[in-house]
């Protein structure tokens, strides 16, 4: 029933969720930037293909290890656990694990073709065939299913121009629009009030504006190499008097233990200030290894101060790190910087502790 899935125990079911959590936050986004192109959903981006081929080697080398000596993920049974990473995995071993790149791992081998062959699981997904040859970007077959795209704009086009060449047909309603607010003159006060409160939202709307284009610098960080590209972009359009940089490391790296538990808590973070992406940008790199890791990670932001008192919901995790404002003119802080947003480097600010996987807030 629920409690074998779902853990008979209070400890069984925070392994059950932390594994759910492993797959959902570790797997299923990198197997589908890795696949999707394959099968022509998304376009091909090498450099994020590539990042993706590397989480599906160390995720499975996770697993692998900790399958040693396990048949299941939790206990001696299937549970909820075993379920939702197995579904995670099911794009990768169909189209891109093939066998020269699961060779390795054995026991996730093992322990993946226990559970597809299970009855339950074939009543959902069939018989289900491991990948024999990896899948490769289709760049035709991306064309067929986003040519309709141009159509539809040219046609939405279209019926622009015909709009403007007919505007006397149009005249009555948009009379009958503005006419409308006008009846509501009593109440102006109230629409003041309201219009008040919406701006009152905005976090930012008393920071000086600046102009850096922070969707533009996102976009070349993701379609571009990061150290060619994305990073001689951030540092010639960095605007110092209205940003600010910021490095941040975990107070308690005692408390870590596992890699995959550590990027659990990085997720957990970037998750809980979604709304704070509009006019900032972080990287969170997760370095060492298991039983011996840290969480270092640099931001900026517009603002010389730190950004997360400004709304209460940004305010619950970041004290959980000691924050420290960086000299964009310290050829030091452009190091970690550099290093922080490349995913690469020496990392001095943890001695001993190489870049193990990285969280990118944008």
């Amino acid at each position: 029933g629920n409690e074998q899935l779902l853990g008979k125990s209070h400890t069984d079911a925070a392994l059950v969720q932390q594994w759910i959590n492993f797959g959902d936050n570790e797997i299923l986004p990198a197997s589908c930037t890795w696949v999707f192109p394959c099968l022509g959903i998304t376009q091909f981006n090498k450099q994020e293909t590539d990042k993706a081929k590397e989480q599906i080697q160390k995720a499975l080398g996770v697993l692998n290890s900790y399958l040693t000596t396990r048949t299941f993920l939790v206990g001696e049974r299937i549970s909820q656990a075993d379920i939702t990473v197995a579904c995670d995995l099911l794009l990768a071993y169909q189209y891109v694990l093939d066998p020269a790149f699961r060779g390795s791992y054995g026991n996730v081998n093992r322990w993946f073709t226990t559970l597809i062959n299970q009855p339950q699981f074939k009543k959902v997904i069939g018989d289900f065939k491991l990948c024999e040859k990896m899948a490769q970007f289709d760049g035709k077959k991306y064309a067929e299913l986003h040519g309709g795209d141009k159509k539809k704009k040219e046609d939405g086009g279209d019926k622009k121009k015909e709009e403007k060449k007919t505007p006397q047909k149009k005249e009555q309603p948009k009379q009958e629009k503005k006419e409308k607010p006008a009846k509501k003159d009593d109440n102006d006060e109230d629409v003041d009030e309201d219009a008040e409160k919406e701006d009152t939202k905005d976090p930012w709307k008393d920071l000086p504006k600046s102009p850096f284009d922070f969707d533009a610098f996102k976009r070349c960080y993701s379609n571009e190499d990061t150290v060619t590209k994305a990073l001689p972009y951030f540092w010639e359009k960095f605007d110092k008097p209205t940003m600010s940089i910021w490095h941040c490391i975990y107070n308690y790296p005692g408390e870590l233990k596992k890699i995959f538990m550590t990027s659990n808590l990085v997720g957990g973070f970037i998750q809980r200030i979604e709304k704070m992406r509009k006019f900032s940008f972080g990287s969170m790199c997760v370095l060492g290894e298991d039983d011996k890791n840290q969480i270092s990670g640099v931001w900026f932001w517009r603002g010389q101060d730190l950004a997360f008192p400004l709304h209460p919901d940004w305010q619950v995790d970041y004290e959980s790190y000691t924050w420290t404002k960086l000299d964009p003119d310290d050829p030091k802080a452009r190091k970690m910087v550099n290093e922080h947003f490349a995913w690469e480097g020496d990392f001095d600010v943890c001695p001993g502790l190489k870049f193990n996987q990285g969280k990118i807030y944008k």
